[in-house]
């Protein structure tokens, strides 16, 4: 029994955002059903594929469950009428205005069922200029200001590894559908949430762009500390062409690494300003670290107080005894997925389910 057992959830949305909200309240027990066209979500045919099932699907729609509904058929209306009466939370991730014309919008959803919570995930949100604007990950972390420090030592921008505003609408649309339950508890009645990807990734930025945020300049990697302008907080080459990060600018670890290494002369350049001032500071390092491989470097720092990484690709991270003593990856019935990430005291170890073939609700 999971914490939502009891909690019915009507999927409507595809590929990232709106599955992983809902597979977060699958692991925990909700019955989610996933409304699907006839092709399915696209996903599923994503590759790479285990056990005859795309490896992505999977991992953010196992334990739901599967109907294929035409809502520009009058069966199909119907039958999504019927399913919204017992639900409790119904999710979309359609371009601004869809749902209106399929005839499911908060309105009229509401309408059938008062006590639902209705959660609306886009790019920008269901108003202002850039609702009707197309746009995955990458566009709306061009237009949130992201993408411009995501950028290499000559300025250029590159394709993040991360689809940041993806999982912030995610986890943000997780939060608001949770509350929106809480608050249904004292009020009887459902509530509607309209996520924006683009809002969802905005208040991430509160670290790295005070000054513009305050009205002032904005944030260039080179002289930030935490984007590439500290030599502390830093990813640097080694000699079998990897790479190793320091991931830790307090004083104590400049002072262990540099005395360590015969350069107490160069610790006050580890609080100096982020930029030029640290350039001779991270030439030094470079240059030190190119010395000797990747592995070297994790024997040599074994015994020191550091803040210290290996960069590791996919392979080594998942393969690491980190990820097997906490359980953060289970193989059942020949195909693998990443754990859940919320944890419960005295709960028994994570089990996954299996993710639905097409339209195997009836």
């Amino acid at each position: 029994m999971g914490k939502l057992s009891g909690i019915t959830v009507i999927d409507l949305s595809q590929f990232l955002p709106g599955p992983m909200l809902t597979v977060m309240m699958a692991d925990q027990g909700a019955d989610v059903i996933k409304i699907e066209p006839v092709a399915g979500d696209p996903a599923r045919q994503m590759a790479p594929f285990e056990q005859d099932q795309s490896v992505w699907f999977r991992n953010l729609n196992r334990g739901k469950r599967s109907a294929v509904i035409d809502l520009k058929t009058d069966a199909g209306r119907a039958r999504l009428t019927e399913l919204i009466k017992t639900a409790d939370v119904f999710v979309e991730g359609f371009r601004p205005g869809v749902m209106q014309r399929l005839g499911f919008d908060y309105p009229a959803v509401s309408a059938i069922n008062p006590a639902i919570v209705y959660c609306s995930v886009s790019a920008f949100g269901q108003a202002g200029p850039l609702a009707h604007h197309p746009a995955h990950d990458l566009a709306v972390q061009a237009l949130s200001g992201f993408l411009a420090v995501n950028d290499g030592p000559d300025g250029t921008p590159v394709v993040p590894g991360v689809p940041s505003a993806d999982m912030a609408a995610g986890l943000t649309g997780l939060s608001a559908v949770l509350m929106a339950l809480i608050g249904r508890q004292r009020t009887g009645r459902g509530d509607y949430v309209d996520i924006a990807m683009f809002d969802s990734l905005l208040p991430w930025c509160a670290h790295i762009a005070g000054s513009a945020i305050a009205g002032g300049p904005s944030p260039r990697s080179a002289t930030q500390r935490s984007l590439g302008g500290a030599g502390f907080y830093q990813v640097y080459a080694t000699h079998d062409g990897r790479h190793i990060a320091l991931g830790g600018r307090e004083m104590k670890f400049v002072q262990v690494l540099l005395t360590a290494l015969d350069r107490p002369d160069l610790i006050p350049l580890g609080e100096a300003d982020a930029g030029p001032a640290q350039a001779p500071l991270i030439a030094f390092l470079r240059a030190t670290f190119a010395s000797r491989s990747r592995d070297e470097w994790v024997a040599w720092f074994e015994d020191k107080d550091v803040a210290f990484s290996p960069v590791l690709d996919f392979a080594e991270a998942l393969a690491s005894d980190h990820v097997t003593t906490r359980g953060l990856l289970v193989e059942a019935g020949g195909a693998h997925q990443i754990a859940p990430a919320i944890r419960f005291a005295g709960e028994p170890d994570w089990q996954p389910e299996e993710a639905p073939g097409l339209g195997t609700t009836q």
